[in-house]
């Protein structure tokens, strides 16, 4: 199971929308709320990952966390 820890990091970096996270990362609407809402985790570009990790300077452990089912 994928867990996003986009609003921490949001929260950590005073971003406090996504729009202006949009305006930082240079990403869509729809790729964020994908993180933000934690829907469909799996189908999440690598691109997408790798311009928030960029934006946030983290690693992409940082962004993104894999817990093993059961």
């Amino acid at each position: 199971m994928l867990k996003s820890n986009l609003r921490v990091l949001m929260a950590e970096h005073k971003i406090d929308d996504i729009a202006e996270l949009m305006e930082r990362s240079g990403l869509s609407r729809n790729s964020i709320n994908k993180l933000y809402r934690e829907t469909k985790l799996e189908s999440i570009k690598l691109e997408t990952l790798f311009k928030l990790c960029d934006t946030f300077k983290c690693m992409l452990s940082d962004l993104v966390e894999y817990e093993p089912e059961g």
